[in-house]
């Protein structure tokens, strides 16, 4: 039985290790410095940045995206997108609204059926890019458009308030640390920053996903069932996705059908300003966060500055097109 190659990306990868990882620490140093001079910039612009109640604004708000983003950073090193984790992130609060306030189930049982029902939704997606064979942007395409459609049949196009569910509201807003006055919202994005450097940096789940995003073909070849391993990951991104959905209900104490749209762009933004190329087969979990901090500080100070809504979409706008122009860069530059 002639024996089979291993994919083309590892000896690569291991002919100059020190050479790819100090290109990563760097694109980390640069999205870091890139932080710490916006956060000067606007404390400049306006003291009040700096205080400690509008820091904590910042984290708690930059939760929610920075979920998404921890999620859908094992996608987009696949060299896949997913353009439902938005209105799929709002499907899932909807579903833990229904579950909890119409049906009265018990709190976990609630947040458990929510984060499981955003699992499903990732699943369905892995189906359809890794079986059906449909281009992961039109496969997500279709379940952002589903996701945001049922959202509004579920809910009667009519918020979901969490009136009478004691306890939830603290999955969000409580904090397990009086003393540091730190949301919960908060510790959960850092945990689960933990648990998807772990995944990503050290079990096979995360070698798999840089293997396919490095050369797919070459990981099928290799021996690799790369249809499987496809469906898990889109799976663990659609978690992250219900998990958002949850922390995002705490926060507003209600389930706004109508609300998600454009959460997916700045997720992605985040994961592309953090180092992950969207060709696929680079990325790292702490560049991801700092991405994800980096558009909530951006977020945040426009407001502060009291620069108007409209405005604020247009510089949002031009920061993800900065940010892929940035990786079209890296890319030719072989990084």
């Amino acid at each position: 039985m002639t024996q089979v190659k291993a994919p083309e990306a590892a000896p690569k990868e291991r002919a100059a290790p020190s050479r790819g990882v100090l290109r990563r620490q760097l694109q980390q140093f640069l999205a870091f410095a890139s932080l710490i001079v916006l956060m000067a910039f606007f404390s400049i612009a306006n003291p009040n940045f700096l205080t400690w109640s509008n820091v904590t604004g910042i984290l708690l708000s930059t939760a929610v995206i920075g979920i998404l983003a921890l999620g859908t950073t094992f996608v987009i090193i696949t060299g896949g997108i997913d353009l439902s984790l938005g209105t799929g992130m709002t499907l899932a609060s909807v579903v833990t609204a229904m579950l909890l306030v119409t049906w009265g189930l018990p709190l976990a049982v609630g947040v458990l059926g929510g984060i499981l029902f955003g699992a499903l939704m990732g699943f369905v997606n892995g189906f359809n890019v890794s079986i059906l064979k449909i281009p992961p942007f039109i496969a997500t395409l279709a379940m952002m458009l589903i996701a945001q459609g049922l959202a509004l049949v579920i809910s009667g196009t009519a918020p979901i308030y969490f009136t009478g569910v004691p306890g939830f509201t603290d999955i969000s807003r409580g904090s397990l640390i009086p003393g540091l006055q730190l949301p919960n919202a908060v510790l959960i994005l850092f945990a689960l920053t933990a648990i998807a450097a772990v995944l990503l940096g050290k079990t096979i789940l995360g070698r798999y996903t840089f293997a396919i995003g490095s050369n797919e073909e070459a990981t099928s070849i290799s021996g690799i069932n790369v249809r499987k391993w496809k469906i898990i990951i889109y799976t663990l991104s659609g978690a992250f996705t219900g998990i958002a959905g949850v922390v995002l209900a705490a926060r507003l104490n209600s389930a706004q059908p109508a609300l998600g749209l454009g959460y997916e762009l700045q997720a992605i933004a985040a994961v592309v300003i953090g180092g992950t190329s969207l060709r696929g087969g680079k990325g790292s979990i702490i560049g991801t966060l700092i991405g994800a901090l980096i558009m909530g500080v951006l977020v945040n100070g426009l407001r502060i500055m009291s620069i108007p809504q409209e405005w604020q979409t247009v510089v949002v706008g031009v920061v993800i097109l900065v940010a892929v122009y940035t990786d079209i860069l890296r890319r030719g530059k072989g990084g």
